[in-house]
């Protein structure tokens, strides 16, 4: 694996927490090491000679000491820990059809299939480094709803919410966050129509609830391009984008990689 050659303005923002990004300080080696956390593939960088791992963080984690599994070359398979501070969200109660919430019998068998789908489409590891590692805003208006809500549908808690709301209109358009592969598109029972992409490295970003779908799977699309148009399909109260960033197969905060990093928020090896 080639690693990425940054600096710290161009890396995602640092945030050890769950559903945030843990930047791993690995020290220096002439090739780029190889990093697992979870027995997956974790993205490295390089600044000023020193390695980087940057981590993505399950929401569901509990704040404590995680590690990660490094080979360098020529030396034997170590272990490397971090922390991770606990992180409180807001909570959202919304009102949704009821069918959306109590789920029939052939709507639940629906899930279950979209679900093993979706672990398969968040499971592509492709290894080639990412053109960009700040990405862009995919469409533009007010983020509407924050990743990490704790939901309540209709008096019953559920999964706290992936990804980022961006209220826009009905048909205005959604574009690639960066450049990357279309290696997934489908209309799903919560997410409505969706698009993703693959950036390399284990970053991908999902784009739910579209009106209309404009690329195909296998298509390369570049950072800005056109990929579909503002809806309400899926489980949704009105038009609007839902972004999800997925790294490591973990859905992060997106906003990470929205805003500059700061340097003093890498953790140096000791």
């Amino acid at each position: 694996m080639i690693g990425w050659q940054a600096d710290a303005s161009e890396l995602p923002k640092a945030r050890a927490t769950p559903g945030g990004i843990a930047r791993v300080g690995l020290g220096a080696s002439t090739q780029a090491p190889q990093v697992s956390f979870n027995g997956v593939p974790v993205w490295v960088a390089q600044e000023s000679g020193q390695w980087t791992a940057l981590v993505g963080i399950p929401l569901s984690a509990a704040p404590g000491t995680l590690s990660l599994k490094v080979k360098r070359p020529g030396s034997s398979e170590s272990v490397v820990s971090f922390q991770i501070k606990p992180f409180r969200y807001a909570e959202q109660r919304l009102k949704v059809a009821p069918g959306q919430v109590d789920l029939s019998t052939d709507d639940a068998a629906r899930y279950e299939r979209e679900r093993v789908r979706l672990a398969q489409v968040m499971a592509t590891f492709s290894d080639v480094q990412p053109e960009a590692l700040q990405l862009l805003q995919p469409s533009s208006g007010r983020r509407s709803s924050s990743f990490g809500l704790r939901r309540v549908f209709n008096g019953q808690s559920r999964n706290p919410h992936s990804g980022m709301d961006i209220a826009a209109a009905q048909g205005a358009p959604v574009l690639a966050a960066a450049s990357g592969v279309v290696i997934d598109t489908g209309d799903y029972f919560f997410n409505g129509n969706t698009v993703w992409l693959d950036h390399g490295s284990g970053l991908l970003t999902m784009y739910c609830h579209l009106s209309a779908i404009e690329v195909k799977t296998g298509d390369r699309v570049s950072a800005g391009a056109v990929i579909g148009k503002v809806g309400s399909t899926g489980r949704a109260t009105g038009p609007h984008l839902h972004w999800s960033v997925s790294l490591n197969r973990a859905m992060v905060d997106p906003a990470l990689f929205l805003e500059a990093a700061a340097a003093s928020d890498v953790p140096k090896k000791k």
